[in-house]
This record gives structure tokens, sequence and C-alpha cells, in this order.
């Protein structure tokens, strides 16, 4: 296993990414793999460790390579700064495909809550002006570099619009008031173009910290500008879920359920079959 944590940009050496690349010699000849790029949630507040290190292992068991991303969060999570993070990391992992073995094709973004929020501003924003300078896209770094080739979104945030998780975007602009042009910029549905990336989306019905909506907004904002999406919305469960079962439940029979554990299973198929449409 290479597992090392790389510092991503001088102005906030706090946020890191972390490898986990599992081993390959040359006896068994493997094909480069698809890189999974893991956000924990936690509302710009904090990152969630059961949506951390759990996650990273179920997609190992997948065969891919897997990237934990610890971006800012509290007052390092202004000025978008974890929105260059995230772009950050994207490029290193494709800068660096030859030397994880990691198919350069097919690098995926996965985030949950506020994290989701993080992944789908990722594979939507990753050509705007302010991503693109902190990136150096076009100063040394090629055009689409930090595009993802997909993003899984899991019970995101999406919308900074009456269905929002408000407190994630008084985190984001650092200011209790949220306006029009906050609303605008943030809200990840609004930003959605022609060069999305595609999506993997789920949530569930009874999510009663971020309203389903969320996801069916995204889902209608894709569908609008031509972007494929596969999208999972399971009825009961409650907002946190992670993977579903006892790995992260922490004794809590509440964040288990079997059907939206399924989602593990059809995301690893989605990101497979990544390409190949």
């Amino acid at each position: 296993m290479l597992n090392k944590t790389i510092p991503l940009w001088d102005a906030h050496p706090e946020a890191t990414l972390t490898t986990f690349i599992p081993d390959f010699t040359e006896e068994l000849a493997l094909p480069p793999r698809p890189a999974v790029i893991v956000c924990p949630g936690g509302g710009y507040r904090f990152l969630s460790s059961r949506e951390a290190e759990p996650i990273v292992f179920r997609f190992l068991s997948e065969s891919f390579c897997v990237f934990l991303l610890r971006y800012g969060v509290g007052k390092d999570a202004q000025n978008d700064a974890p929105f260059i993070e995230a772009s950050l990391a994207v490029t290193h992992v494709r800068e660096n495909a030859a030397e994880y073995n990691v198919d350069p094709e097919k690098i995926v973004i996965c985030g949950f809550s506020a994290g989701g929020h993080l992944a789908a501003m990722a594979g939507t924003c990753w050509n705007s002006p302010v991503i693109r300078e902190a990136t150096g896209i076009g100063s040394g770094r090629p055009e689409g570099i930090n595009r993802p080739d997909g993003m899984i979104l899991c019970y995101p945030v999406i919308t900074a619009g009456p269905k929002s998780h408000a407190n994630s975007f008084v985190r984001l602009t650092g200011h209790d008031k949220i306006t029009d042009e906050d609303r605008r910029k943030y809200s990840a549905e609004l930003n959605v173009d022609g060069g999305s990336c595609p999506a993997f989306i789920w949530h569930t019905y009874r999510d009663d910290l971020v309203p389903v909506e969320n996801s069916i907004l995204m889902q209608a904002a894709l569908a609008e500008a031509g972007v494929p999406f596969e999208a999972h919305i399971f009825q009961d469960g409650p907002h946190g879920l992670a993977l579903c079962n006892g790995f992260t439940s922490r004794g809590s029979a509440k964040w288990e359920d079997s059907s939206a554990e399924q989602w593990t299973a059809l995301a690893a198929t989605w990101i497979r079959r990544l390409g190949n449409r």
C-alpha cells in the first residue's frame, strides 16, 4: 500500500490529500485503475470520520485507487478555499497518474453532505476564473486537468435556496445573511452546464437535515444541460448514513439500512462504466 499525505497548497497547509494505493507489482501487471477522491461531510464545520476512512476502505475493496481529501473547514472554508483544494486534488491525481497506476480518464470525486456540495462544485465550477487562477490553468497547467471525470454525490447539500442546509453556506460565506449573490454563486444546481461532469447521486426521502429536494434539483439541472447521471432515492434512513451498515453506524441502528446500503455497489459499477457509454 502506498500511503502518504500531500499538502495541497501553501496558503492552507492544513489541506491535505492522503493516498491509499493498493500494491501493484510487475508480476501482476495490473492495468491502470479508477481513482476516487473522498470528501467527508460535516457542514463545513468539521470533517466526519464516519465518512472518511470507512469510505476509503470500501472503495479499496473494489480495487480502486483512493484518496482522502481533508479540506478547509470553519474559517478555513471561506474565500472558496475548499473548491480550490478540490481542484488541486484532482490535478494532483491526474498529474501523478502513472505513479499511482490511475486511469487519468476515470478520476471521480465523491462527497457526503457538505462534502457532496464540494464534490458538486468541483464537477461544475472547475473552469471558473477563480479556480483556474488558483490551480494554474492556462499558465503552466493544461486545460481541463482539474476536471473530474465523474462526481458521486451522497445526500449532498446542493442549493443555497429555500431547501438549503443554511449553516453550510453561513460557514462558506462567513456571514449570517445569505445574499442573492451568494445563492447564485454557491448553489451547485445553478452552476451546471454542458461542461459539468457526469454524476451518481443518492439520497433518502426521509433525510431530516438536508432535504431530498437538493438531489432532485441537481438531477433536473443535469438533465436540462444534457449531462448524464444516475440517481437513487431510497425511502428510509436519516441524514448521514455513510455506508449504511454496522461499520459506520457506531452501534446506532438508525444509521443502518439494508436498502440504501446498495449505493456502494451501484456506484462502483457506475465508475467502471464511465467513458464506456
